[in-house]
């Protein structure tokens, strides 16, 4: 029996080692990205048995992402190698001025897209406490979609906790799709974690007490607002909504990957059967943790080294 299962598109990433557009860029580290991924790795490395599956090419892309999963002690027996697309590849620019970083994606024709239904084994689903269908499958493919669903139905009949983050991606589909798309999804979740920005859009409101109370009215109780270096917002339906604070940071390096292993501290507190807001604060400090380095979760930590972080009998300096 596994902890947490995900399921999700994961690419190589080449991410660029000094700042300027890519066109002058010489130099770029390698590394394993997906929002799944970053999720399971957080989780695995704070000691839960967890799994992640998904379509790869059978090429040295493929290989490397099911080597390194599989090295971080997630089991990856469910992956499967599709020999008809390449691996998905995408580069990060890292431009001062802006975000720290822009990410440009060759996913178009990528072995994920051929994800489908029968890629969900039930039996994998049913032994696992938890599940993390990845928000941005639901943009890559009509199959891949459809097997989003088939994971929710499946865990939903399994009475399994689904922990869903929409991932907005709007360079993919329209705010008015997304919509249609995700508000059914977050309406079956068991936990909903968008960022600020994604709930105000997908609610369609700028303001966002008037966004978390819309998304209480479609029925999406279960509701915690992630907000970057602010911390995170607790919003279930019926209570008034806590900013929970996050962490200053000595030396942050990169905000990439920040989100989906917050998901990750978060899901951690949930397995431990830790009060909500204390779940939320496991995942203000592995969302903190894996800032400390470049690659989206290379910086996470290991359960004691949460715990003694969490204690203030260590800092994050890295």
């Amino acid at each position: 029996m596994y902890d947490v299962v995900s399921m999700g598109e994961t690419m190589v990433a080449f991410e660029a080692q000094s700042s300027g557009p890519l066109r002058e860029v010489e130099d770029f580290k390698k590394w394993v990205g997906g929002a799944a991924d970053n999720f399971i790795i957080a989780v695995a490395r704070l000691g839960f048995d967890c799994g992640w599956f998904s379509r790869v090419g059978d090429d040295e892309f493929g290989r490397f992402i099911t080597r390194w999963i599989r090295g971080e002690g997630v089991d990856v027996s469910r992956v499967r190698v599709d020999s008809s697309k390449p691996t998905g590849v995408f580069f990060v620019e890292r431009r001062s001025y802006e975000t720290n970083f822009k990410c440009h994606f060759y996913r178009n024709t990528s072995a994920a897209t051929n994800i489908c239904p029968d890629d969900v084994d039930e039996d994998y689903i049913a032994q696992a406490k938890v599940v993390y269908p990845e928000g941005q499958l639901t943009y890559i493919s009509d199959s891949a979609r459809a097997a989003v669903e088939r994971m929710f139905d499946l865990a939903l009949k399994h009475n399994k906790i689904i922990m869903f983050d929409p991932n907005l991606r709007l360079t993919m589909a329209s705010v008015e799709t997304s919509r249609s798309i995700h508000i059914p999804l977050m309406q079956k979740a068991t936990y909903v974690l968008p960022g600020e920005d994604e709930l105000r859009k997908l609610m369609g409101t700028p303001d966002l007490d008037t966004a978390i109370h819309k998304a209480h009215s479609l029925g999406i109780s279960k509701l915690i607002v992630k907000a970057g270096a602010g911390g995170a917002i607790l919003a279930p339906a019926g209570q008034e909504p806590r900013r929970i604070p996050g962490f200053t940071l000595k030396k942050p390096v990169s905000p990439m990957g920040a989100g989906d292993c917050f998901v990750g501290g978060f899901t951690a507190g949930i397995l431990k059967e830790q009060p909500l807001e204390t779940c939320v604060r496991w995942g203000n400090a592995v969302g903190a943790f894996s800032t400390m380095a470049y690659g989206p979760f290379h910086a996470c930590p290991s359960f004691d080294e949460l715990q003694s972080f969490l204690a203030g009998k260590e800092e994050i300096s890295r």
